[in-house]
């Protein structure tokens, strides 16, 4: 892959940067960062890297290069514009000078012991306040040459010797689209500030001295002591100290906050939480020193200190302890003391703020009225040269500049305007996408030039709804059709009672051949008991966890877990007859299908990691005192440490290729002197001050040795419907997809397979961790060898290659067919959507359903919000809301291709409208001697410009190349769209030709036909202007809408209506004659005939691609 990219210093260099890599600066890398092995070094680094200690060596020769060249001719030839630049810049920043984060002292309690100022606890997601609203609209509007040119044009108006015409004719539009924009805006406005209102005003309970207190939500300071009920948003940054659960510990839903719909397990402060009762929180003298806030959602680093008692208690916090805002307290109630607040919390630190987007289409029309307007003014050079810049030849140039301003019609942004809006309206009514609804009114043609599609996993593309789907136990398999058997298997290992089946399973005997039934039980019984689950029971209204001495009821019992992986595991041995009844810190209970009670002790747990892709617990079971070494994990990694097997690796494979997620589960029976050996050398390790990680592991790994392989299992994450025929879709439309989750790379990697993300005949590049320059640098090199792979890479990873090798690494991923980001973070998500915008000048669009999705939708041209299970905050963020990953394909093909073609053509059109009448204009001037005097006055601009052609050409909205079917059918029809060539300097520049033919014709026909009098070329030419604008209409409409065919008859009938009261304009005795009759239709047949002629035939002879189709 990527062979045109060299990643190789020395050879081309001078080629790809200003300052080549010298041999003496790359032996320095050679020595203290990369291996002497490192060839082909990549040649870009990101501005991050040359701003770093191991890149300085490039600062020094640029300031030099730079300090030679400053001299009075560098000042004269444009540095003092570098000057005050740099002048302002330094200007803008000291305004907007962010206040340093600080770590942080919090006493229990006391807020008023907190000496630093912490920001309110308000969520603001609103853009204006009463002062700043109509300023902010106003410039919003006028940063655009073509509202300011409109702009500068009306305000001419007022200066007499440079009125035209009368002021309404310029006054009125301008001020309808500054209406109608100002309207749309605080209606948007009012909608964001009652959302923040209603957030704002949550009440929470507050522990103070006199008891307990309501208070709103953005009244919450840090130091407060918060109670936080079950199912109620967390407001702010808290450290866990209390719960009423018994355990100590309670389970949040952090959904909206990293994308997950797992639950999480938090621990409360030992101290606090062993305090007899609530208030006691008052009458101890504690404190929390935190560190300074940062955007790291998966880590923290704290203290707890208790003064008051002898000695002092001192406990380390970590993530554990943590409750970040915005995560949902699924379990029991809290209490927490608040340590960040408002804009200081984690979630407000990884959400990006709502940018004002603007569609590429608003850029490229920019751009022609740009053109436009330096015709313009060439024009206006030109017609004074003619005149001879005679007398006040200033005063006339301006004069023939504001003559000939209708070239750039103002009606040109309202007509655009009313078209989105129009389009907005027919996306929410298409019956085959209910429930979509459009935020951003301004850039539904951006759904019809997408190129990148990045989208998160969990609830987009996935249900997240774990199902049990295979069991494998090496020479027999259970599918969802067989579970019966294993239930069968399960009730005869019990039939005698669980000591004998629990003896059963325990005995020795390498040698000798193990039953199925004994073998199912085995697996089943290591499933049950291997896992971090606990089960939850519902009763009066409150969770309450289980109870050794409960009467266990099944109908009211709910599982929580940090993995759903975990939770479909337990519910299946749950569905065979052994069920999960109760668990704690220490102990946890099963429950037969006789209904008895098997106790065991947990003696140590190992947690999963994604290093070790494994987790493992040691139980004891209270009846015959067995002490036993469960262990599950992925295939790569409990692959070397199970006794040797010939079916392990080939099921593995069968399974993913089933799209099933593999869990591979082993055992191993511990004696009494064994687990005491083990558990001396584990506490030590526990203990050790240096290198404590590595000793652990090393003392863990010790009991990961020949391992008794029980099973295989296969568990399905289902898929949003249609997912697979959505994203084939997507994929032959040209648009390449990218998933950022922030899953496992196992899960992330598995899901990709099974939603057809990758296509199972495509090989998989699986970026390993890597942690400094050198690394990267090889493994970059591995990576582009490789032609055709789908890219999978860690968060952690991708943060180091963009560090070092920023440009090296979006060319080559971009080159992929799917990449796959897991490990996330929201803030890696939305710096990924601006990579790709910076690199690849393509647009992007970001899909997704929960809150930490919500950066990236802001970050993207176009942002797509998935109304599910993890709430509506990427929903109400995005510019369009859908609720089904499926009606993106709709979305995108139909809607968006209807959308950018009718944009364009109804652009240039209205262009055409004002270029023709600047033609007819120059030409009426030059003929007579020059002057700068308007051709048509008064009410006919303002009649021609709204009632005489604005319902015509409106219509064009309604106008569609192919049915939406066939374009459903055939996607390899949107890669034309993505190209641009609907609107583009070729095509406008067809439209210039055609206005300066038409309008040559019309002025000329008129001038050489009229009578007696001036009136009647005034006449005979605005009649026929108006016919072939109505016929120019009918040329460009592709599939005619009744509402069309109306909208050219009402506007002919309000001209000949018309007729009758502009006696001003008008000879009505002349009007009323047939000379007139047909020398307006001579003239109106000479100047649209051609043209349908040339377009007749190159349908016939050079159709365009979907009129083949159509055909």
């Amino acid at each position: 892959m990527a062979e045109g990219i060299p990643l190789d210093p020395m050879r081309k260099s001078s080629r790809r940067s200003p300052y080549a890599y010298r041999s003496a600066r790359h032996s320095r890398f050679s020595v203290d960062d990369e291996p002497s092995s490192t060839d082909e070094m990549p040649l870009m680094m990101s501005d991050e890297a040359l701003g770093n200690d191991e890149s300085d060596y490039q600062t020094l020769p640029r300031a030099r290069f730079d300090h030679r060249q400053r001299g009075l001719g560098w000042f004269l030839l444009g540095g003092w514009r570098l000057l005050c630049g740099s002048c302002c810049d330094c200007l803008v920043r000291m305004c907007r000078r962010k206040k340093e984060l600080k770590a942080r002292t919090v006493w229990l309690g006391r807020p008023e012991k907190c000496h630093d100022k912490f920001p309110k606890n308000a969520i603001r997601n609103h853009k204006y306040n009463v002062f700043t609203f109509v300023p902010g609209v106003l410039y919003q509007q006028f940063k655009f040459f073509l509202n300011l040119y409109f702009l500068v044009v009306a305000c001419s108006q007022f200066v007499p010797s440079l009125k035209i015409g009368y002021l309404y004719t310029y006054w009125a539009p301008l001020g309808f689209v500054l209406a109608v924009t100002m309207v749309r805006e605080a209606a948007d406005e009012v909608r964001r500030h009652q959302r923040d209102k209603e957030m704002n005003s949550q009440l929470y309970g507050k522990l103070t001295l006199r008891g307990k207190i309501q208070v709103k939500s953005s009244d919450i300071q840090v130091g407060d002591l918060i109670i936080v009920e079950k199912n109620q948003r967390i407001p702010a940054d808290m450290i866990f100290l209390r719960t009423s659960e018994r355990n100590g510990a309670c389970f949040i839903r952090t959904d909206q906050l990293d994308g997950e719909t797992d639950w999480k397990l938090k621990v409360a402060v030992e101290c606090t939480q062993r305090l007899p009762a609530l208030g006691d929180l008052f009458s101890i003298s504690a404190f929390v020193y935190a560190q300074k806030p940062q955007l790291d959602i998966h880590s923290f680093e704290g203290n707890f200190t208790r003064e008051d008692s002898d000695p002092q208690v001192h406990e380390s916090l970590s993530i554990e302890n943590t409750l970040w805002a915005s995560t949902v307290v699924a379990s029991g109630t809290v209490i927490g003391v608040v340590i960040y607040t408002g804009k200081e919390t984690r979630s407000v630190l990884n959400t990006s703020y709502a940018k004002n987007k603007v569609g590429l289409l608003d850029l490229e029309l920019n751009r022609l009225t740009k053109a436009l307007f330096l015709a313009q003014f060439l024009l206006a050079i030109v017609m004074e040269a003619l005149h001879g810049f005679a007398g006040l030849w200033f005063r006339n140039l301006f004069r023939f500049v504001v003559l000939f301003s209708y070239i750039i019609p103002i009606s040109l942004r309202v007509n655009l305007d009313m078209g989105k809006a129009a389009y907005g309206w027919m996306i929410m009514k298409d019956e085959n996408i209910p429930g979509t609804v459009v935020r951003t009114s301004t850039i539904p043609e951006e759904l019809g030039r997408l190129v990148y599609l990045l989208t998160d996993k969990t609830g987009t593309l996935t249900q997240n709804e774990m199902i049990f789907k295979r069991l494998h136990l090496g020479t027999v398999s259970y599918g969802t059709d067989t579970m019966d058997e294993i239930q069968s298997h399960i009730i005869q290992s019990y039939a005698q009672g669980s000591s004998t089946a629990s003896q059963k399973s325990q005995t020795p005997g390498p040698k000798v051949r193990k039953s199925v039934s004994s073998r199912v039980h085995e697996a089943v019984k290591a499933i049950a008991l291997c896992h971090n689950v606990t089960p939850v029971y519902e009763s009066c209204g409150e969770t309450e966890t289980a109870e050794a001495d409960q009467d266990f009821v099944d109908d009211n019992r709910t599982y929580q877990a940090s993995s759903p992986d975990e939770v479909a595991l337990v519910r299946w041995t749950e569905s065979v007859g052994l069920t999960l009844v109760n668990r704690d810190l220490a102990s946890l209970q099963l429950k037969t299908p006789a209904g008895q009670i098997l106790s065991f002790n947990i003696l140590q747990i190992f947690p999963f990691t994604s290093e070790s892709k494994r987790m493992g617990i040691i139980v004891r079971e209270e009846s015959t005192g067995d002490i036993t070494f469960y262990m599950k994990g992925a295939d790569v990694a409990m692959a070397t440490i199970v006794q040797y097997n010939d079916w392990l690796e080939e099921e593995c494979g069968n399974m993913a290729r089933e799209g099933l997620r593999t869990l591979v589960v082993a055992k191993k029976s511990l004696s009494e002197e064994q687990y005491q050996d083990f558990e001396s050398r584990y506490n030590q390790a526990k203990l050790s001050i240096h290198d404590r990680a590595l000793k652990v592991a090393a003392v863990v790994e010790s009991l990961e040795r020949e391992l008794e392989l029980l099973c295989l299992t296969g568990v399905e994450d289902q898929l949003q419907a249609d997912v697979r025929p959505t994203l084939e879709l997507l994929r032959n439309a040209g648009i390449k997809i990218w998933m950022l989750t922030g899953d496992k790379l196992e899960t992330a990697t598995c899901i990709a397979k099974s939603s057809h993300l990758v296509s199972r005949n495509q090989d998989i590049h699986v970026f390993r961790p890597v942690t400094n320059r050198g690394e990267a640098h090889l493994e970059l090199n591995a990576f582009r060898r490789k032609h055709d792979c789908a890219l999978v890479i860690s968060g952690d990873s991708l943060e180091v290659c963009l560090r070092y090798y920023e440009h090296e690494f979006v060319e080559l991923a971009c080159q992929c067919p799917a990449v796959v980001c897991c490990r996330c973070s929201p803030t890696q998500k939305a710096q990924i959507v601006t990579l790709l915008q910076m690199h690849t000048a393509n647009r992007t669009c970001a899909i997704g359903d929960g809150g930490n999705d919500v950066s990236m939708i802001q970050a993207a041209d176009c942002g797509i919000g998935i109304e599910g299970k993890e709430g509506k905050q990427a929903s109400l963020a995005a510019d369009f809301s859908i609720t089904q990953f499926k009606h993106v394909g709709r979305l995108l093909m139909v809607h968006g291709r209807n959308s950018y073609k009718r944009s364009a053509a109804l652009g240039q059109f209205v262009m055409h409208r004002g270029m023709i009448i600047s033609a007819m204009q120059a030409i009426f001037s030059s003929i007579f001697y020059f002057a700068s005097v308007p051709l048509y006055q008064g009410f006919l601009m303002v009649g021609y410009a709204t009632i005489y052609t604005m319902f015509p050409v409106f219509s064009l909205v309604l106008d569609q190349d192919v049915k939406p079917e066939m374009a459903l059918l055939y996607p390899e029809l949107y890669k034309d769209l993505t190209k641009g060539r609907s609107l583009s300097f070729k095509t406008f520049l067809v439209w210039v030709l055609v206005s300066v033919y038409q309008g040559g014709i019309l002025m000329y026909g008129a001038l050489l036909l009229f009578e007696l009098e001036f009136v009647h070329v005034v006449a005979i030419s605005f009649t026929a202007l108006i016919l072939t604008e109505l016929l120019m209409v009918a040329l460009t409409v592709r599939t005619w809408h009744w509402l069309m065919v109306l909208a050219e008859f009402l506007s002919l009938s309000c001209y000949l209506a018309s007729l009758a009261f502009l006696n001003e304009y008008f000879d009505l005795a002349f009007i009323t004659t047939w000379p007139f009759v047909w020398k307006v239709s001579s003239i109106t047949l000479v100047s649209c005939l051609p043209l349908y002629i040339i377009k007749y035939l190159k349908r016939k002879f050079s159709p365009s691609s979907y009129s083949k189709l159509a055909s």
